[in-house]
């Protein structure tokens, strides 16, 4: 069966609505560290999972209870775990001697490399699962989120001895095409 939006194959409609949701991220990612720089490079990959995890808890008490009194929404929310994935992956692969400070051109190119990387999972799990995120409710991809913060402490623990699982890296990556969806769903259920 060959779905199309807006007769565009939804396979290319996918990838040009992940693009478009990259982009608005992006964007405040480079604008926050313009104004904060990396002082993030504290944070080690468990504190970054616990910061997905107010985030995520956030929009799971806002599903649950349909309101909210701080004026952000849930959008902003899933923006947010989508750059703090990509910390999280930048500092999993963290050079301990590199200086604590990215200049933001460099900074940039790590952050277009790790979405160019997740956007390519992306693209290989969709064909296998043939879009079946469009499918599911955003409620779910909040769940799945939960799940995999849940993993990442696990596996980052001090006595974690996994067999067969993947690694951290694959689960902030996960949980960044999570929010991408969760996004285009919101978006495309408010046209």
């Amino acid at each position: 069966m060959n779905y199309k939006i807006n007769s565009t194959p939804l396979i290319n409609q996918t990838s040009l609505q992940y693009d478009q949701i990259i982009a608005q991220c992006k964007s405040i990612f480079e604008a926050k560290s313009h104004d904060y720089g990396t002082s993030w490079r504290v944070m080690r990959p468990l504190s970054i999972a616990d910061q997905i995890y107010i985030k995520a808890q956030r929009i799971k008490t806002i599903e649950e209870k349909g309101t909210n009194q701080i004026d952000e929404g849930i959008e902003s929310e899933f923006m947010g775990i989508i750059n703090y994935c990509v910390i999280g992956l930048i500092q999993l692969h963290k050079d301990f001697n590199e200086e604590q400070e990215i200049e933001v051109n460099v900074l940039m190119e790590r952050y277009n490399y790790y979405i160019l990387e997740t956007k390519n999972l992306m693209l290989k799990k969709n064909h296998d699962y043939g879009e079946a995120w469009r499918n599911m409710l955003v409620s779910t991809f909040t769940d799945m989120i939960l799940m995999r913060i849940l993993r990442i402490r696990q596996l980052l623990s001090p006595t974690s001895a996994t067999k067969v699982s993947e690694g951290a890296d694959s689960n902030f990556q996960d949980m960044l095409n999570y929010s991408v969806f969760a996004l285009i769903q919101l978006q495309t259920s408010i046209k």
